[in-house]
């Protein structure tokens, strides 16, 4: 979301002050270990005026802040979440009525109790007092928001939301949203949970980014700030993204990790999230590469399988300004040996604003532009055209990569099949885009026969 975020008001009270669960799918984009908040769901100010209550991230762990409610109190879970490419399952059951002050707030990621989130905090109230009223929990008059976790724009959360429920008055398992697929032992989802909404709860999410109340109540959000981007990257079928801890010195990412902010200097290599032996991706350069420097950007795949016993397979290409535009060459670099670069000319100019294309199959790797590809290849036919680009070894798993090289200003922005190149939407193929062979992804080409989106639906092929 990075600036978006949602709001809502209820207009009458709630349905139980003492039992609610809070039910919600989340991927991280964003990781930060400086102690800064990151709110998904707050009310009343949240974080910030020290009165309403805030659930967000803070140094990777997952916390709860309600600061109105007996002096104030807080759950910190005791591990941290830097998973970015997981979708996580979270719910939150609230049942102030027990005994047990370590049962009245229970925590379940992914199906399983995070267990005693009192340990992990100095304060002395790390619950609610029994039968305690959450009176500023989605209670009349209360604006609520998702997405920060407050008035303050520094607490935006970065990252993708799913299947947003709220129900008010029941305290429920996390079974009801979910359950372990009996073949691979994963946590899965379930699309449409039963259960008794309440007054003020409500289901949104559920299917894009549609802010409509799916239950019955029609407690509907509006978007209070920012734009809700719809993905195809969702809990049932997981795209590749940039991976934030690949490099240490990398340019800011933005969109999902889908975009790579240029940041003007040569930065580490990033590599993306899901491997494949047969892939194909996408990017637009939105930026004008750095001519003085004659390199502006490095991209193609990397080989994981062998990245533990010879790390030399990267193949890449680089995009070169010269004084008549942008002439496009490739390389294959040896980590283990040094660089090796190949200038072999496309004899193509590539401008800011192309899109240019990543493929790879049977040993060999193709990249193009703007739907055609380098050396009059044709990967869908295995016609390697007058030049190609030799893989070390056809059985390995590739991995996306990208090298900022010191360029000018603006992003990379990538399309895994996602639907998206930054904020913009894949508008081909009247307005459906085109899919792998596999009926996945939404490219703004044609994939490859034999090559695939990057994503968890995939990862036999």
């Amino acid at each position: 979301m990075a600036s978006t975020y949602l709001t809502y008001t209820p207009s009458s009270g709630v349905t139980l002050g003492t039992k609610a669960t809070i039910s919600f799918w989340v991927k991280r984009s964003k990781l930060d270990s400086s102690g800064n908040f990151y709110g998904i769901l707050s009310s009343n100010g949240g974080w910030n005026d020290g009165t309403g209550f805030a659930i967000g991230w803070r140094e990777d762990m997952l916390v709860w802040y309600n600061l109105a409610n007996a002096s104030g109190y807080r759950t910190y879970t005791n591990r941290k979440f830097r998973d970015t490419n997981a979708w996580y399952h979270i719910v939150y059951k609230i049942d102030t009525t027990q005994a047990s002050m370590q049962d009245r707030i229970t925590l379940y990621v992914n199906g399983v109790d995070e267990g005693d989130l009192t340990s992990n905090t100095s304060i002395s109230n790390a619950m609610p007092s029994q039968n305690a009223s959450l009176n500023q929990f989605f209670d009349s008059g209360d604006q609520h928001q998702i997405g920060r976790g407050g008035s303050a724009g520094s607490t935006y959360f970065d990252g993708s939301l799913s299947h947003f429920h709220y129900v008010d008055g029941s305290a429920l398992a996390p079974t009801v949203f979910g359950s372990t697929d009996s073949t691979t032992g994963e946590w899965q989802i379930n699309t449409s949970p039963s259960y008794t909404v309440g007054n003020n709860g409500f289901f949104i999410l559920k299917d894009g980014n549609s802010v409509t109340d799916q239950s019955a109540n029609s407690n509907n959000f509006t978007v209070g700030g920012g734009t809700l981007t719809f993905t195809h990257d969702n809990p049932s079928n997981v795209f590749a993204t940039l991976n934030p801890l690949s490099g240490l010195n990398h340019a800011p990412m933005e969109h999902g990790n889908c975009s790579l902010s240029n940041s003007g200097t040569d930065g580490d290599r990033i590599y993306g999230t899901i491997p494949s032996k047969a892939g194909y991706y996408e990017f637009k350069i939105a930026y004008t590469p750095n001519g003085a420097s004659g390199i502006g950007v490095q991209w193609g795949c990397f080989d994981i399988t062998n990245f533990g016993e010879r790390t030399y397979s990267i193949s890449s290409a680089r995009t070169m300004r010269t004084g008549y535009g942008y002439n496009t060459y490739y390389a294959t670099t040896d980590f283990g040996a040094g660089n090796s670069w190949e200038n072999v000319s496309t004899g193509l100019d590539v401008d800011t604003g192309d899109i240019l294309m990543c493929a790879w199959k049977n040993g060999k790797v193709y990249m193009g532009y703007n739907g055609t590809w380098f050396f009059s290849a044709n990967p869908s036919n295995n016609t390697d055209g007058s030049t190609q680009i030799p893989l070390a070894d056809s059985n390995a798993y590739q991995m996306p990569v990208i090298k900022d090289d010191g360029g000018g200003s603006g992003d990379c922005q990538f399309n895994f099949g996602n639907g998206y190149l930054g904020t913009t939407a894949i508008t081909t193929n009247s307005g459906n885009g085109y899919q792998d062979a596999n009926g996945q992804g939404k490219f703004q080409y044609q994939p490859p026969t034999g090559c695939y989106a990057l994503c968890t639906k995939n990862l036999n092929v």
